[in-house]
């Protein structure tokens, strides 16, 4: 933890050394604007950039709630990504100037123009170019107010044939929907809500899975989106499974006992809403007389600051006369650490938590977010050997209350037997 706080505050000087290199850019170059020059602007720049870093300090140190570190993380990365698009172009007008300086040097004074003839440039190069990176600045802040504005709730149906060389004929062609990632504590669109639970229904799946993270940190965020969530039903069941964010691990308690209750009244929550919770734990799903296993495991997650609750030992037990085994965990580090060199049997993992850090670009055949950097599975089907694993980029949102290229998923598979005809021969 030293390390990592150590390294935290190391980029937040470096933040603030930058920020030092931008005002003073401004005021040299825009020495004819009055807000610019003035004090207003010094205290206001000021003040937003170290409340900010500050902010992104008791983040980590504090144990504040969800909804104030997804404040100042929105704040603080918007700004970032301002300043960021804003930085070429002071540093290209200072290699500009520093090479104008030196050429100077080695060259004899040019005449000035007489004061009744105009100046070669109408505007100043200089000028010119911080005015042009104050235009690239304002990018991040229209695509991330439009990501607010329409990509949030803009609920997209993704539709996945999935091949399972060991399915039993009785489930050849059935539809499984899959949703993760609720985050109900960040909603504020009852009706929005609502639409994307009716498209999810809408395609008639024969069953459901819901891999984790009904709520931000608390259960009692689900009181007003209980109902909506109770009509997500299916003929065979709907499956669920626990994320990191449901254990109330980032919220402050008085007590163990309280935080136990909460973990308590969420797992009611699933009981209310009629979905079969997994706890480490499998179900046999039966279709004229053949079966199949779906597990479910507590959170798993590879990265140390998420919990490693999940118990593959116990989810596998009385499973191995089943000819296929379909699994509920929620972080999909999970796959890669322990599923595929320890549970061969395990023929398919489902996974969300990434949200693909709902911004990137998505599309039939490509894909990319900052995310990957992180999770070398993020979005999407992957395959490795005989097993697979398909991570849906989430339901809901958190911090950042919107999308931009990301959007909010719902997903339908078809089970199919036999080997995947495009990977033969």
């Amino acid at each position: 933890m030293e390390g990592h706080g150590l390294t935290i505050i190391l980029i937040c000087i470096g933040l603030l050394l930058a920020d030092v290199y931008i005002s003073n850019g401004l005021r040299s170059t825009l020495k004819k604007s009055r807000f610019i020059q003035g004090r207003t602007f010094q205290i206001g720049y000021w003040a937003i950039s170290v409340l900010l870093v500050i902010g992104l300090i008791a983040s980590v140190f504090i144990k504040f709630s969800v909804g104030f570190k997804g404040a100042v993380l929105l704040l603080f990365f918007l700004l970032l990504a301002c300043k960021v698009c804003f930085l070429p172009f002071i540093l290209v007008d200072d290699i500009r100037r520093l090479t104008l300086s030196i050429a100077r040097k080695r060259k004899k004074e040019e005449p000035e123009f007489p004061a009744s003839q105009p100046k070669p440039d109408a505007i100043p190069r200089s000028e010119f170019l911080i005015k042009a990176g104050l235009i690239a600045a304002t990018l991040p802040l229209a695509g991330l107010s439009y990501g607010i504005i329409n990509g949030v709730y803009n609920y997209r149906v993704r539709r996945r044939t999935v091949y399972l060389p060991n399915l039993p004929k009785k489930f050849d062609g059935i539809r499984l929907g899959q949703i993760s990632d609720i985050h109900s504590g960040s909603f504020y669109n009852k009706k929005a809500v609502l639409g994307g639970v009716e498209l999810l229904l809408g395609e008639k799946p024969d069953f459901i899975f819901f891999t984790g993270d009904l709520v931000n940190a608390q259960s009692n965020e689900m009181r007003e989106y209980q109902d909506i969530f109770a009509k997500v039903k299916a003929p065979l069941g709907v499956y669920s499974t626990l994320g990191n964010h449901d254990y109330g691990d980032y919220s402050w308690w008085p007590d163990a006992a309280a935080k136990k209750k909460n973990l308590d009244d969420l797992k009611t929550t699933h009981k209310n809403m009629g979905w079969d919770l997994l706890m480490n734990d499998n179900r046999r799903l039966k279709v004229d007389g053949e079966e199949i296993g779906i597990l479910g495991i507590e959170n798993w997650g590879l990265l140390s600051r998420f919990p490693k609750y999940g118990r593959m030992d116990l989810a596998v037990q009385n499973t191995d006369d089943l000819p296929v085994k379909l699994l509920l965990s929620h972080d999909p580090s999970h796959w890669q650490a322990q599923v595929v060199p320890n549970y061969p049997q395990i023929d398919m993992m489902f996974s969300g938590h990434t949200h693909g850090m709902q911004f990137g670009v998505q599309t039939e055949h490509f894909q990319w977010s900052p995310i990957q950097f992180v999770y070398k599975e993020w979005a999407g089907l992957y395959h490795e050997g005989n097993q697979q694993l398909y991570v849906n980029v989430g339901y809901g949102f958190l911090g950042y209350p919107g999308r931009v290229g990301i959007l909010p998923e719902i997903t339908i598979f078809e089970l199919r037997s036999g080997n995947d005809p495009k990977k033969v021969g």
